[in-house]
């Protein structure tokens, strides 16, 4: 980790992102969890500004911080980081749901998967990962074209290279967009099935229906992950998609507890 977390350094130091909205003096967040006990990781865009900003835009600080910052670290600039500062950038990832986490984020996303895992202390333990490991100043969705496009190939490659090295056996990914964006960064299909207890409701019209997304997976991003990973995912972004009523959720639950019987029984 402490390798891959120099070059997500070093990235932030070069004109990689430059133009993407990342902030600037935002340290990179690998995984959310102790990726190096997980067997399951669940998988967002990128972190939210939130983790490192309260609601007035004023930088966390004290017992209220959750990672590290320039800062924090004591720098003026990410080109003078060295192997100290990467190690703590290293144990606020691993120590993260034992500190302070964004539960208003994480905890309805733990229910989604605590019929097999947890990132609260459970066993199996279960870690979050995210595409792009940069919190941006701007939500994904407000980015410009542009901004992605950088974000995506200046830190694409993360994702695979976490995974590889990792124990993790079964990514459960949250959201349409992020079930779009994994199909183009891994170059797999996922099956799509309808799930009619997905189904929002609405006041007019039939509601939002539901859809499941499987595959099983060898690579990513032209890494060998050197086993078979399960993919899981579902069109509703949990937390952010209007009417996710709780009967949805537990559904979505029993459906991953259930597509994960066999891997971690």
């Amino acid at each position: 980790m402490n390798s891959l977390i120099s070059s997500l350094v070093a990235r932030l130091a070069s004109a990689h992102l430059q133009g993407s909205d990342v902030i600037p003096w935002s340290c990179p967040v690998p995984s959310f969890g102790d990726l190096s006990r997980s067997q399951v990781a669940t998988l967002g865009l990128n972190p939210s500004n939130r983790e490192f900003v309260d609601e007035g835009g004023r930088e966390l600080d004290g017992a209220a911080r959750r990672f590290h910052t320039l800062r924090s670290l004591g720098l003026s600039r990410w080109a003078d980081a060295g192997s100290e500062q990467f190690k703590l950038i290293e144990d606020s990832c691993r120590q993260y749901f034992s500190a302070n986490p964004y539960d208003g984020w994480f905890r309805r996303l733990d229910r989604i998967i605590n019929g097999r895992a947890s990132y609260y202390g459970g066993r199996p333990l279960a870690c979050h990962l995210d595409l792009i490991p940069y919190a941006t100043a701007t939500k994904w969705a407000l980015l410009t074209h542009r901004g992605r496009e950088k974000l995506l190939h200046g830190a694409g490659d993360t994702l695979g290279h976490l995974l590889e090295s990792s124990p993790v056996r079964v990514l459960v990914l949250n959201g349409r967009s992020v079930v779009e964006h994994f199909k183009e960064m891994s170059g797999s299909q996922l099956r799509s099935r309808p799930m009619k207890d997905w189904r929002l409701p609405r006041q007019e019209g039939d509601g939002v229906a539901g859809f499941s997304y499987r595959a099983t997976i060898r690579s990513f991003a032209g890494i060998n992950l050197g086993r078979d990973l399960l993919v899981l995912g579902y069109n509703h972004n949990i937390q952010s998609s209007f009417g996710v009523t709780s009967s949805v959720i537990d559904s979505i639950r029993d459906w991953v507890t259930k597509a994960t019987k066999a891997i971690l029984a």
